[in-house]
């Protein structure tokens, strides 16, 4: 039968799917159009399973807020091009929405939540697997609450995503420290944060500095609590040098300001994911002795 223009029109409105897949879906369906919706369903479906496997390290950090909370989410997608897609950006902020409304960071709920016209999250991100052809997952959540205090946020380039909360103080000062945990990604707030395994393995390896120097053992304690409190402002938060001031430590300007970090929350796309390496000269070979 002929399939119209319209049709297809149609269908790619409520399904969101390519013209082509639509006008597939239409043919093989007699011009039906919720038969076509349904085809359309289960072959997004299946591309999303066959796709589940594909390294997906690209993607986008995108945080949403409101008075009283903030989160981060991470979705993730196979390529930087998909990831500046409008249709990833709007799917990646919707579902930034949920996340700050579902009040948790429960991803398995979340992909199970209502997205809009009676379709779930998961359901939507296999219409988007089908649509963009890669892997596409919502990988983390991150919440901060305020909890009478102030939190700030910042996005650099998409990429990194920082929230911090603060007893006292403003958002203007909560965005700052936000940015400077974006760059130095500081692992602790301060040293009582720090786990006393961590502590105690640093302690270790100073010691064993120390005492091959040959220096007495009053002299090798000294020397491993100079070492040990250098060490900890490098990673501590408060003990960094101010991103945007290195004249004053993060622990300076907060006390100047009158202010505490409760939490900080940092997320980086794709860290921890291990990414396939790709020999594309090789690629490109094997396509050529394939045709």
């Amino acid at each position: 039968m002929s399939i119209t223009a319209s049709q297809v029109k149609e269908l790619r409105e409520r399904s969101g799917a390519g013209m082509m897949e639509c006008k597939k879906a239409l043919v093989e369906t007699g011009g039906d159009i919720e038969a076509a919706i349904e085809h359309l369903r289960k072959s997004g479906l299946a591309k999303a399973d066959k796709k589940a496997g594909r390294v997906a390290a690209e993607g986008a950090i995108i945080e949403a807020a409101d008075a009283g909370s903030a989160v981060l989410v991470e979705i993730n997608c196979e390529t930087d091009f998909v990831a500046k897609d409008e249709n990833f950006r709007a799917f990646a902020d919707r579902v930034a929405e949920l996340a700050l409304a579902a009040g948790n960071d429960d991803v398995a709920a979340l992909a199970e939540a209502d997205f809009d016209s009676g379709d779930s999250v998961e359901a939507r991100r296999q219409q988007l697997v089908a649509k963009l052809g890669e892997n596409i997952q919502i990988r983390r959540i991150r919440r901060v609450d305020a909890d009478g205090g102030v939190i700030g946020g910042y996005i650099h380039g998409g990429r990194i995503g920082v929230l911090v909360s603060l007893e006292g103080g403003d958002e203007a000062l909560a965005r700052d420290i936000a940015m400077h945990v974006a760059a130095l990604n500081p692992p602790f707030i301060d040293a009582d944060s720090v786990p006393a395994d961590v502590l105690e393995k640093e302690k270790d390896i100073l010691r064993a500095q120390a005492e091959d120097s040959g220096k007495p053992p009053e002299i090798i304690e000294k020397m491993i609590v100079g070492r040990l409190n250098k060490h900890l402002a490098e990673i501590t938060l408060v003990g960094q040098p101010f991103v945007k001031d290195s004249d004053q430590s993060v622990g300076a300007l907060l006390k100047a300001k009158g202010a505490k970090v409760r939490q900080f929350v940092r997320l980086e796309v794709g860290e921890g994911i291990e990414k396939e390496e790709s020999d594309f000269a090789a690629e490109v070979m094997q396509q050529a002795r394939g045709s």
